[in-house]
């Protein structure tokens, strides 16, 4: 047993250079098994495609990470509607945070997962992050307006470039191999950037949780002066 295991470590081991310098539709089985020391035969004992070695290597690690935004997004819906508003920036800044600490915690299979992944199952992860947000995004809008206050028309394209570029601009952490707490403060900008936009559009208070109209400055109280 204790062969076996070392055995599958090397392996893995091997992949993870070899992926992360090749990216998973260059990768090279002949070089991993190679770099491992083992032959075909015993690689295919544990293995059987090179996408499931990629797999053993990401996957888990996706669905964590989906695991967290699924949980942030199942708060919010599980709240009452006039509760929701208030409750928005608290909940997102959990789930981000959540996902930033699990990301450095497992860096190098997140590499994988964000960088390496074309050719396989997981390359449309943050299209799948973005539509999730998308379709999370119209059920508070519906929320919003059974409370009483009226929403402006949000076309679905538009939503879809708010919440891609969210994301896309989030795993740049891994792109560019961001030190951890430069990261998490240029994703907190970011949420800034992303909420003071929402609640330009929505006519939304995300911070105090109270509807204005639509169009109103997040800056511009009562009065209509500037503070």
């Amino acid at each position: 047993m204790e062969e076996e295991k070392g055995t599958q470590e090397r392996i893995l081991e091997a992949a993870r250079e070899e992926f992360l310098e090749k990216g998973f539709e260059r990768a090279s089985l002949r070089r991993i098994v190679k770099e491992a020391g083992v032959t075909t035969g015993a690689f295919y004992r544990y293995y059987p495609t090179k996408e499931a070695l990629f797999d053993a290597l990401a996957g888990p690690h996706a669905r964590a990470v989906m695991g967290f935004f699924d949980q942030g997004l199942a708060a919010i819906r599980e709240m009452p509607a006039s509760e929701q508003t208030g409750a928005m920036s608290r909940v997102t800044g959990d789930c981000i945070g959540q996902i930033l600490d699990y990301v450095y915690d497992h860096y190098t299979e997140c590499k994988l997962l964000i960088c390496s992944a074309g050719g396989t199952s997981y390359e449309q992860f943050i299209h799948e992050m973005t539509e999730k947000e998308v379709e999370a995004t119209y059920r508070y809008i519906e929320a919003v307006e059974s409370t009483g206050h009226p929403m402006p028309e949000i076309d679905r394209e538009l939503c879809h470039m708010i919440s891609s570029g969210l994301f896309t601009g989030m795993f740049e952490m891994v792109a560019h191999d961001m030190e951890k707490e430069a990261a998490s403060r240029r994703i907190r900008q970011l949420r800034e950037f992303h909420t003071g936009g929402w609640m330009r559009i929505m006519g939304v208070d995300f911070d105090g949780g109270e509807a204005r109209e639509a169009g109103e400055d997040a800056d511009t109280q009562s009065g209509g002066e500037s503070r």
